[in-house]
């Protein structure tokens, strides 16, 4: 039975959520004086949410009762999006992307591997169909419009004609030898029955051949035995029994039971959902209808006893009878306004006492201000979530027998009770047009009143007769956002791709971005330095900052909101890799508003406009969405502007702020930007437009060789060689190349790869093995990564916030090992 596999890894891991929530409850909520304390709590936090993560995304990816996977579901997104805001807090107290974890993951018996983050299958399995129908979509607008490129077809080399026809003659005479040998058995036979029918036959070949017949017999029958047996064990035929009982043994059974789920997982998963709205509208329906107007007129009736008439009904817009089903009696109602209102008097009088004070009392000096050095958590959104999914796993799953639905098919009062609330809401709104109209009819007809609505909306319209403005004249950005709105979201789709403004998204995933964990960074950062991320940090940030809140509404609401993202760092170490890394983990369209890809399509600032407009229609209306600036840092640069290609960067660059501010947490729109020359541009409008940055660092030597690792894993060199389709051999030298490629990019290695191993080399390959020179010399005609550059780069970084920031805080630190010095020598 697989699937309680994954029922008890979620009951582990809610186990240790319970847990964690428990730890935060206890040392999160009060205030810590010990930065450092702090920051090893934090990380430990961090470390066990990864860990809660993982375990909770591979139940969720494989359990299959409807309602089990929305709780799982549920701690999902409360695991994840605790996990961006503690990422938060670290970040804003150790002043640095990229932390120390070394100490945390040796306290916890862990390895650095267990801190990558997963990211959740269901991003893209729940709209699997939608990206495909769209995908589709997109291949078929580029089709038309005749900007697909097509495969060359390539003409038959020499060698290649050479080997088909060799083939084609050893298949000829193949057949003739095998046609040849036919006739001389046959010969031989007659021969041989004649020789028999002459003579008689022997006594021993009689036997033998009796012996042949019954050997191949009962070797027959065993092999059908065995089969039958294995077929069975592996649970593919389970209509023989081993054990002539009726039943399997109980591993047989277990490994039976787990063939069937395994086939019925992706069916029950994919089952639509069913909807019990109906069943409750016909059986609880009128009672939830007869409730709620006696609830309403027993309202009206005591408000009318104490106040001596009917109160007006409460407007739609403030929810209408909502706030008249309250467990509250009309007198506490009143005492409670009577209260508000002297409460309201007090603060007025004190607000005036206190402001005579402040005038009376001199300003105190800015220098002489007590600053609170202690450190405390902030606010979660999600922890309330947390703990509302944990207890409704105590409640509903957590002592639930799950071993007879073997089926795992959904509960339907459970789906009842998440449905009976939609449905209350449809009656109440039916409930209160009924009941308006018997209020209006009964104040009329006992108190002679009129609805005090219908005086202002004529008073209003009086007002509006007396004062009638002009209407303003339509400008050309109004006209613009007219014809937008008129426009279908299709219709600017289409538009939009057969302009190149939105692109194909190349099937990249994040693990093909290779590298593994470096302890030298760490201990340089405990020297103080601030050297560049690692490959496996840059893809840890990538995924917290991009695919995270991508995939998932809920976090992206609540957690902390990252509207753009730069990815700074030398040519070919893989931006533009890590950009369509993030739509295809999420699903996203990729919008390419680089301004020399806009030349000559919108011209001028109101076709920017356009633009931007078109691009937010499109990518709020077709979540979620990246757009990304290649070469960014030309928006920003410091020269003069000289061609159009430079006008429309700029025109982007004053335009870009106003577009990030339309987007709402509600938005998963994503602003990337790359960049391999940051240090061209204006540093303060350059770093307001993007609010995280990244540093994409050239792999190092254990990227690039890889021995050591544990067995599965790939180096760089290896990985691309494999996938090119060579083949090694011992005349090439992993561990050479990976010295002689040091300092030179992913993207120089790929091209080297990839200009060695054509279509002639590899058909070469079976006579003439692969060589270590072929390698260098091809790489020889591309450009290292210099030290001066990475050097470069990284004094640019120590001049943005980030790097200011952790600048500011080891001076803090030498400061006070200086005064600690002091102290001790005194």
């Amino acid at each position: 039975f697989p699937t309680s596999t994954y029922i008890k890894m979620w009951a582990d891991s809610q186990r240790e959520l319970d847990t964690m929530l428990q730890r935060e409850r206890e040392e999160f909520l009060q205030p810590q004086e010990d930065h450092e304390k702090v920051m090893k709590m934090l990380a430990t936090a961090y470390v066990q949410y990864v860990e809660i993560f993982r375990n909770l995304e591979a139940a969720h990816d494989h359990l299959i009762h409807r309602q089990k996977r929305a709780a799982v579901r549920q701690a999902l997104d409360g695991v994840m999006g605790r996990l961006l805001e503690i990422k938060k807090e670290m970040v804003a107290l150790d002043k640095s992307e990229c932390h120390d974890m070394d100490g945390i993951l040796m306290d916890l018996k862990r390895v650095p591997e267990d801190i990558e983050i997963p990211i959740p299958k269901y991003f893209i399995k729940e709209n699997l169909r939608i990206l495909q129908e769209r995908e589709e979509y997109l291949h078929e607008i580029l089709l038309n419009a005749g900007l697909l490129e097509q495969e060359a077809v390539t003409a038959m080399t020499l060698e290649e004609g050479i080997k088909v026809i060799q083939v084609a003659e050893r298949a000829r005479q193949g057949r003739a030898r095998a046609a040849f040998m036919r006739r001389i058995y046959l010969e031989e036979k007659r021969h041989s029955r004649k020789e028999e029918q002459e003579t008689g036959r022997n006594p021993d070949d009689v036997a033998t051949c009796i012996q042949k017949v019954w050997r191949g017999y009962s070797q027959r029958k065993k092999t059908e035995k065995l089969r039958e047996e294995e077929m069975i064990f592996l649970g593919m035929n389970s209509t023989e029994m081993i054990n002539g009982t009726g039943s399997l043994p109980p591993e047989l059974e277990a490994m039976s039971a787990l063939q069937k789920a395994n086939v019925l997982q992706g069916e029950v998963q994919e089952r639509e959902d069913l909807s019990f709205r109906d069943e409750l509208w016909k059986t609880e329906g009128p009672h939830i209808k007869e409730t709620f107007q006696d609830q309403i007129t027993q309202c009206f009736l005591e408000c009318r006893h104490i106040t001596g008439r009917f109160p007006d009904f409460p407007p739609e817009k403030t929810g209408g009878s909502k706030a008249i089903f309250i467990e509250k009696h009309p007198e506490q109602v009143a005492e409670e306004l009577a209260a508000k209102r002297e409460a309201e008097q007090k603060e007025k009088e004190m607000s005036g006492r206190n402001q005579e004070k402040a005038k009376a009392k001199k300003p105190e000096k800015a220098g002489k201000q007590a600053v609170d050095l202690s450190w405390k958590m902030g606010p979660s959104n999600f922890l309330s979530m947390l703990e509302e999914g944990s207890s409704q796993y105590q409640v509903f799953w957590e002592n639930r027998d799950n071993k007879s639905d073997f089926l795992q098919d959904h509960d339907p009062e459970l789906i009842k009770e998440g449905e009976r609330g939609e449905v209350e809401e449809e009656i109440r709104v039916q409930v209160d047009e009924v009941m308006q109209e018997k209020l209006l009819k009964i104040k009329k007809a006992l108190d002679a009143e009129t609805s005090p609505q219908g005086k202002a909306k004529k008073e209003f319209r009086g007002k509006n007769k007396k004062k009638r403005h002009r209407k303003p004249r339509k400008r050309g950005h109004e006209n613009l956002m007219m014809s937008l709105a008129c426009r279908t979201i299709d219709s600017l789709y289409q538009e939009l791709a057969e302009e190149r403004l939105l692109i194909q998204v190349k099937n990249v995933n994040l693990s093909d971005y290779i590298g593994y964990y470096d302890c030298l960074r760490s201990i340089l950062r405990q020297t103080g330095a601030h050297p560049m991320p690692s490959i496996p940090e840059v893809r840890q940030l990538v995924s917290l900052y991009g695919i995270l809140p991508l995939g998932s509404q809920i976090v992206h609401e609540n957690a902390p909101l990252v509207k753009s993202l730069l990815l700074a760092g030398p040519a070919g170490v893989g931006k533009k890799m890590l950009v369509h890394a993030i739509c295809t983990a999420t699903g996203a369209n990729l919008f390419n508003l680089t301004p020399s890809n806009m030349a000559g399509k919108y011209p001028g600032r109101e076709g920017v406009k356009m633009i931007l407009h078109m691009i937010l229609k499109v990518g709020k209306g077709l979540q979620p969405s990246v757009v990304w600036i290649r070469d960014t840092e030309k928006m920003y640069s410091k020269g003069a502007t000289k061609g159009e290609e430079e006008m429309n960067f700029r025109r982007l660059a004053k335009l870009l702020p106003q577009f990030l501010k339309v987007l709402k947490p509600k938005d998963r729109v994503l602003l990337v930007g790359t960049t391999s020359r940051p240090f061209d541009a204006n540093l303060g409008p350059f770093c307001k437009a993007y609010q995280k940055i990244i540093l994409i660092p050239k792999p190092d030597y254990l990227t690039r060789f890889g021995k050591y690792f544990k067995e599965g894993t790939q180096a760089l060199w290896k990985r691309l060689i494999l996938r090119r389709g060579g083949a090694l051999g011992r005349r090439l030298s992993l561990g050479c190349l990976a010295q002689v490629s040091d300092g030179f990019a992913q993207g120089a290695l790929a091209e080297a790869v990839s200009a060695v191993l054509t279509e002639l080399r590899l058909l070469q390959m079976a006579r003439k093995p692969l060589s270590t020179a072929e390698f260098v010399a091809s790489l020889a005609g591309h450009n290292p990564v210099y030290k001066e550059e990475e050097e470069a780069f990284q004094a640019w970084y120590a001049k943005t916030p980030m790097g200011k920031a952790w600048s500011a805080a080891q001076a803090a630190k030498e400061e006070e090992k200086k005064k600690g010095k002091k102290g001790k020598g005194k």
